[in-house]
């Protein structure tokens, strides 16, 4: 209450100011009456002085505190007191400094991030790059006798060109994703249409590494409003990993499960599967498994992150469920339709 106080003290300063001025102009007695009133006036200077060092400190310490936040040191907390509204500065004050703190951290998070995602792109862009110079040099260089060889090395070429070009996109589709220059067009849509429509896209795929495929979904309307273009993005991402990773298991399955408030699709397989630390990363950029590093494997890494921020940007829920050599499933979520 220090504030109320000091007003409380200047109104009776100001008081006994004008009960002195009124006493001089009106000649009244200058006795003992007027002694009490120059006394208690200096009193009152003297506390309104006092007072105003008190602040003056506390206005330093906060100054020094907000220079050691600005410098680094963003543990700095400040201490309240019994002054209601230097209180609530305090309080403002300190919340700032956690933002600055949760903000460093997050930047610290990040720069690591970004360090990770281009030591990774770059090997996975100079992998390809290499393999392709060296099969153009030799044919160049006419290594390859029989047609048949060139041919292979061609096909080759051709493989490689065509997976950095994938890689390619997903960095500037990850990287659009990032700064929300990916507008979506939320609209009404049959869940269970568009999942039917995903998988047959890869029949022929799951047709020549024999893979089985085993489907479950309803026949009747299950209706959304998401995007479109997301939502056969991120199925698409999944199914791609599911036959990737699982076709080993030689079985892919889809199945679109109904909730109180929302669908839930489930993409799952027979394959190797996900230890529990791989599974706790497995949607983090750029991050693959020590098996899927193999070349025989491929897979850029982004296609998983590039599910989650789909996924999240319409308001669902994704993760991966693994028992590894049994059964791993990939599900994400996206909510009913609204009709309130």
């Amino acid at each position: 209450m220090n504030h109320d106080k000091s007003i409380l003290l200047i109104i009776v300063q100001l008081l006994i100011m004008t009960g002195l001025v009124m006493m001089e102009m009106t000649n009244e007695p200058q006795g003992i009456f007027r002694g009490v009133l120059f006394t208690v006036l200096f009193i009152i200077t003297a506390i309104l002085l006092f007072m105003r060092f008190r602040f003056m400190v506390k206005l330093k310490g906060i100054v020094r505190a907000l220079k050691r936040a600005i410098a680094g040191n963003v543990n700095t907390r400040l201490l309240t007191n019994d002054d209601p509204l230097f209180s609530e500065v305090i309080f403002s004050i300190n919340e700032l400094i956690e933002q600055l703190d949760k903000v460093k951290v997050q930047t610290i998070k990040s720069e690591a991030a970004r360090k990770s995602l281009l030591s990774n792109i770059s090997h996975d862009i100079r992998t390809p790059l290499t393999s392709i110079i060296g099969y153009v040099d030799a044919l160049k260089d006419d290594i390859a006798v029989s047609r048949e060889e060139r041919q292979a090395y061609v096909e080759v070429i051709s493989k490689k060109a065509n997976a950095l070009k994938d890689l390619i996109d997903e960095i500037f589709h990850l990287a659009k994703l990032d700064a929300n220059e990916i507008p979506l067009k939320p609209e009404l849509l049959d869940f269970a249409e568009i999942a039917r429509e995903s998988v047959i896209e890869f029949l022929p795929d799951l047709k020549k590494i024999d893979m089985k495929l085993e489907v479950s979904i309803p026949e009747e309307k299950c209706l959304i409003v998401a995007d479109c273009l997301s939502l056969r993005r991120i199925i698409n991402n999944m199914i791609k990993n599911a036959i990737q990773y699982g076709k080993d298991g030689k079985v892919l399955g889809i199945k679109l499960i109904e909730n109180t408030k929302e669908y839930q699709l489930n993409i799952w397989d027979k394959g190797v599967g996900i230890s529990k630390d791989d599974a706790a990363k497995v949607f983090e950029r750029m991050y693959r498994t020590e098996r899927s590093r193999n070349p025989l494997h491929g897979g850029s890494g982004l296609g998983l992150a590039i599910a989650k921020a789909l996924v999240e940007k319409n308001a669902g829920r994704i993760w991966v469920e693994s028992k590894p050599g049994i059964k791993t499933t990939f599900s994400f979520t996206l909510p009913k339709r609204n009709d309130s």
